[in-house]
This record gives C-alpha cells, structure tokens and sequence, in this order.
C-alpha cells in the first residue's frame, strides 16, 4: 500500500462542476488534510452557482471543510447541466488556475461520472494540469454510476460524521432532495471503508500515477 504523506503536500486544488460536488466527493479528505496539515494551501473553482445563494453556501462550507487553511474560492456562473456548451468559458478558467498554482494532488469529478457536467469537467483536467496527481472522487446519485475505485483516503469516525453534519449544516438548498441524508454518506463511506480495510473511507479514481522511489 502506498501512501501521500501530508507533509509533502502545500498545495491542492479542488475542483467541483456545482457547488457541493466538492464536499461530498473529497469533503471528509479536505477535512482530514488541513487538520494535518494547518496552513495547506487549497484553491477551490466551481464551476456553475456564482452569484446565487448556492456560492454562499458553498463558501461557507468549505471554509468549514478547509480548517486552517489558505483557502481561495471562485465560482462560475456555468448553467447547471449545460457545461458541454460553456467549454471554452471552463477551460479558460482552469487555464487561469493553472498559472496561480502548482498543486501537489488535484481532486476533481471522475472521467466516466454519468453526469454530463461532473465527466465534462474531468476529461477537462488533464488538458490543463498535465503532470499532476489527479484523484477522481465519486457522487452517489440516481444513475448508479459507482465503480470500482483504485484509491482510498481512510477517515475516522469523528471526520465521517463531521463531514455528514457539515454537509447538512451548510447546503439548505439541497436537504430536500431523497438521497441527500445520513444514511446515504456515511453509507458508502462504510462501503469504501471496507475495502479500504478501515471502518469509513472516501474513495477515488487515478488514470494515471507516477512513483517516485527515491530514497
């Protein structure tokens, strides 16, 4: 098993196609990461939200998800479910990411997500950050596109539940909707934790990993 020590990281970028992806995707990791690690730099960009009541809540959640970190927040005003045809609007947006950072992971939605937005922005990445440790995370929803991840970020009881309370606490507009509650996060954070060989996990997706086994 081969791990990323925290305190080689000082940079991460997180990326999410609508406010709240990246809380329930990676919510639990960012959360454990900047306890780790205080002062770790995280740029978030979403892309769809800006200017609503949606971007309030998402600064504010991962302000709560981002403890002690230097933590930079832009939201886009893509149209929810349109990115296909605001392409060029996001990739100028990652493209200005990219000259304000170098990150040391990138956390992002995965490239055979079924959502058209969350696969739009994955398959966008790597056109823009192409020598860096991209993590795919996961967003349980009606398609029942959950696949078989090849990376587990272990997380301990307290960081699964407080991630669940968050979740609830910050995103108002979304507590209506049928799978957005306790048993479904800390359900398949249970699920992943077992193959993880922990009790709960976050899962993700790599296309592509470098080794460096330097001494």
């Amino acid at each position: 098993m081969i791990g990323l020590r925290p305190e080689r990281l000082g940079s991460v970028v997180a990326l999410g196609a609508h406010c709240d992806d990246i809380a329930i995707g990676a919510g639990g990791t960012l959360l454990t990461l900047c306890q780790s690690r205080p002062g770790l730099r995280v740029d978030a960009l979403v892309l769809s939200g800006g200017g609503t009541d949606r971007e309030d809540e998402e600064r504010a959640a991962l302000a709560a998800f981002c403890p002690g970190a230097d933590l930079s927040v832009t939201v886009l005003k893509l149209r929810d479910g349109r990115f296909p045809a605001h392409w060029e609007e996001a990739k100028d947006a990652l493209e200005d990411l990219r000259r304000r950072t170098d990150p040391d992971v990138i956390l992002a939605t995965r490239t055979d997500d079924a959502h058209q937005d969350h696969r739009g922005l994955a398959k966008l990445v790597p056109t823009t950050f192409r020598n860096h440790l991209t993590l795919g995370y996961e967003i349980v929803k009606w398609d029942g596109d959950l696949g078989r991840p090849s990376v587990y970020q272990p997380l301990s009881d307290e960081i699964a539940e407080e991630k669940v309370r968050l979740l609830q606490e910050h995103y108002a507009s979304q507590r209506h909707r049928p799978w957005y509650d306790r048993e479904a996060f800390l359900g398949l954070a249970r699920i992943r934790g077992i193959e993880a060989a922990a009790k709960y996990a976050e899962a993700f997706f790599a296309k592509k990993l470098t080794l460096d086994l330097k001494g």
